[in-house]
């Protein structure tokens, strides 16, 4: 049997080598493991992919062969690649020749299964069962888009790293077997991607600061549109206000790549106005072993996948600033980062109700049903539990009364006439309704009358 993953991040390709290591993908017979990476980077040349990352070869290596997808579509960037339903069959035998495939023995594993080459892939093999391999927090967030009833019924497990401990994902088939990754195991395929890496230079690794050190985590919001410029500026003055809380001697501020450099300029000042040193790190390793190299008493940043992870892996402490703002300005209400938003202001707020993990698996549930009560309809009963014991003001940081309107939930506010009249019944407004009722009992009035007098 042939495992195919099809990977595109750092993150995915270390959870598949540690559910690896852990013997969780094990099957009956001895697999042959096949590693298609590709960059899903909007600029893939400005992009070191994980086929080539020197940081990752040792997490390569537990696969028997690598064949890079680019090395297939050429030009045709990967999430472009959306094939005819009738270049499928051709397809299928193209690729089984080039990677020496049995299609009728095959397993692929996926991360992001609703967009391509992802979704292209499990079309494409339309007898290969399915595993999906999560990629952070964004696995805790129900699928965005229906897949056919042929893909999502050979959805069989998802495999994650239990980074936040005693909450399943949402994402895939409800009846998908969820397999976690032991947090040793994935700590240890992450700790392989810092050997043999030298920071020489780097004043961040190099300073051996007598008092403690809080790492920052910037996050660059404003380039998806969720917050203006001026406004990204003013969370990331929050981040040193609540890295301050610490009494660090320093902060090492970790930018994100693409950040311009005002962005670092305002968090230097604000934290220099703090009287704390300030020191700014670019570059490897990534954010958890970053905090492990420095020895970080705690970790802060918005509301990135790092912080339930360096907590649950490493026991380091985390705050985040930002969160609400962020969850009442994320538009549509279904867009992708609620969840991820959700979850780190669940953990990271002072006196949070959701620390219980029983408790937060209610919250990622209801949360999950607003935004998607079609694909998730079977969490309904969750979300009605959960919103009717909840205050007004813990109900409003979580769910916006449009929603709650449009999905009749508990806590909805009350509807005026006017919005009653409007709301859709049966697929179009009771207005609406009303006006074809009228202009169909004209037309039988018509047709009645015309019969009447032979016509």
């Amino acid at each position: 049997m042939t495992q195919l993953f099809a990977l595109h991040s750092a993150y995915g390709l270390a959870t598949a080598a540690a559910a690896i290591d852990a013997g969780l993908l094990d099957g009956a017979s001895p697999a042959d493991r096949l590693l298609v990476p590709f960059t899903s980077s909007r600029i893939p040349e400005t992009t070191v992919g994980i086929a080539v990352d020197p940081a990752l070869r040792s997490l390569r290596s537990r696969f028997d062969r690598v064949e890079e997808l680019e090395a297939i579509l050429g030009p045709l960037h990967p999430s472009s690649w959306e094939p005819s339903d009738g270049d499928l069959p051709i397809l299928e035998r193209l690729l089984t020749r080039a990677w020496h495939l049995d299609p009728h023995d095959l397993e692929l594993f996926v991360q992001s299964p609703q967009v391509a080459p992802a979704r292209t892939l499990m079309s494409l093999f339309p007898q290969a069962r399915i595993t999906l391999i999560g990629d952070g927090l964004m696995t805790y967030s129900p699928m965005r888009v229906s897949l056919p009833h042929t893909v999502a019924a050979r959805i069989g497990r998802v495999v994650h790293a239990d980074v936040v401990p005693g909450v399943r994902p949402l994402v895939g088939s409800p009846h998908a077997e969820i397999v976690p990754v032991p947090p040793e195991s994935f700590a240890a395929a992450l700790r392989e991607t810092d050997a043999g890496e030298t920071d020489a230079g780097d004043p961040a690794l190099d300073d051996d600061p007598e008092g403690a050190t809080v790492l920052v985590l910037g996050q660059y919001l404003s380039a998806l549109g969720l917050v203006s410029p001026a406004e990204e500026i003013a969370l990331q003055k929050d981040m040193i206000d609540r890295a301050a809380d610490w009494s660090p001697q320093r902060i090492v501020f970790k930018p994100h790549p693409a950040a311009p450099p005002l962005h670092t300029d305002a968090v230097r000042a604000r934290a220099a106005a703090q009287g704390i040193a300030f020191v700014e790190h670019r570059g490897g390793p990534a954010a958890e072993l970053l905090a492990e190299r420095l020895d970080a008493v705690a970790v802060v940043a918005g509301f990135s996948t790092a912080l339930p992870t360096v907590r649950t892996l490493f026991g380091r402490e985390i705050g985040a600033a930002g969160t609400e703002t962020v969850l009442r300005v994320l538009t549509p209400f279904e867009n992708s980062n609620r969840i991820p938003a959700t979850i780190v202001d669940a953990l990271t707020r002072d006196r949070s109700p959701y620390q219980d993990p029983a408790r937060l698996q209610l919250l990622v549930d209801a949360v999950g049903y607003a935004m998607q009560p079609e694909i998730a309809g079977h969490l309904r009963p969750r979300a009605e539990e959960l919103l009717t014991g909840l205050d007004p003001v813990e109900r409003d940081r979580y769910f916006t009364p449009e929603r709650l309107s449009m999905l009749r939930l508990p806590g909805a506010p009350a509807e005026s006439a006017v919005r009653r009249m409007l709301r859709p019944a049966g697929g179009v407004g009771r207005v609406e309704e009303w006006r074809l009722t009228a202009i169909g009992a004209r037309r039988r009035a018509g047709r009645a009358w015309r019969a009447i007098r032979g016509r």
